[in-house]
């Protein structure tokens, strides 16, 4: 979610019923406190920060969520055993992502209060191995006894109690908020996920970090490089720097990185958080009447 959850996407959650994170992956570290801060004025409920452990800057990010009194936080794309054990001993909860069972078990030996299994439906930075969230959800739930978040290809209620059924005891849901009012991403990037179709997103870039995005003049342009048989510097080359920055916050839709999931197809409008919510336990109420039924 980097670029789209700022303090307004992250307390507009919170004050609807879940849990709003701050994504932290596209913000200085003053940035970050800037945001928290907000955060900690919109809402008096819990909200999280989702830190991506390969960053530069760490330390410095870690010390400002210290000090600014967040007690819950997400880590992603490292190694948990970095940073866990210093965060619980600070009071702080601490959640891993995951892409495979193998992970899993790591970050659960790593002392994590919580996994989420992330399946590579999911937009943005993703597993190398494509193992679906259908298959990746009991496997990694066979593994573990630590409660089990679901992620990846998650937009409506039916699809959580799906997960639920699968053994998840609750979800994170990132490509139906981006479309929200409150997210911070600029509103033609919102415009063009409403407008992706079932296979108008793609998982790429393995060479470097795996990454699904929508299918444009960027995406166009890789898959032309890769024609040539690339060498990985000939990758980051064309990839750049602040690519995503482009393309979900600035707004360039030819030459941006659009970082969304697959469920993006049955996304259809952009709505306030607090309706979005509703929507998802309208739904899930629903879904699980009927299944009572059977």
């Amino acid at each position: 979610m980097v670029w789209n959850s700022g303090w307004r996407l992250a307390s507009a959650a919170s004050n609807s019923g879940i849990l709003g994170l701050i994504g932290s992956g596209s913000m200085y570290p003053e940035v970050l406190r800037e945001h928290i801060q907000k955060c900690q004025q919109a809402t008096h409920k819990p909200f999280g920060v989702n830190v991506p452990l390969l960053y530069p800057n760490i330390q410095e990010i870690m010390d400002i969520i210290v000090e600014e009194g967040v007690k819950i936080v997400f880590t992603s794309a490292g190694n948990p055993k970095t940073w866990t054990t210093w965060l619980k001993e600070k009071d702080i909860t601490v959640v891993h992502v995951v892409s495979s069972v193998k992970f899993a078990l790591k970050a659960q030996e790593a002392g994590v209060d919580a996994i989420v299994a992330e399946g590579f439906e999911a937009g943005g930075h993703n597993g190398r191995d494509e193992t679906t969230t259908l298959t990746l959800l009991p496997m990694v739930k066979e593994q573990i006894h630590i409660p089990l978040i679901a992620a990846g290809g998650i937009a409506t209620g039916q699809a959580i109690l799906a997960t639920m059924i699968l053994g998840a005891d609750g979800v994170q849901i990132g490509s139906r908020f981006a479309a929200s009012v409150e997210s911070s991403a600029h509103q033609r990037f919102k415009q063009a996920i409403v407008e992706v179709k079932e296979g108008g997103t793609q998982l790429t870039l393995k060479e470097l970090a795996p990454v699904r995005l929508i299918k444009n003049k960027f995406y166009d342009q890789i898959q032309k490089l890769y024609k040539t048989g690339p060498t990985v510097e000939q990758l980051k080359a064309l990839l750049g720097r602040a690519r995503a920055k482009k393309g979900m916050f600035e707004g360039d839709l030819d030459e941006g990185e659009l970082e969304i999931g697959q469920i993006s197809g049955l996304i259809h409008d952009i709505k306030p958080v607090a309706q979005i919510v509703e929507d998802l336990l309208k739904e899930f109420e629903a879904a699980k009447s009927r299944v009572l039924e059977l």
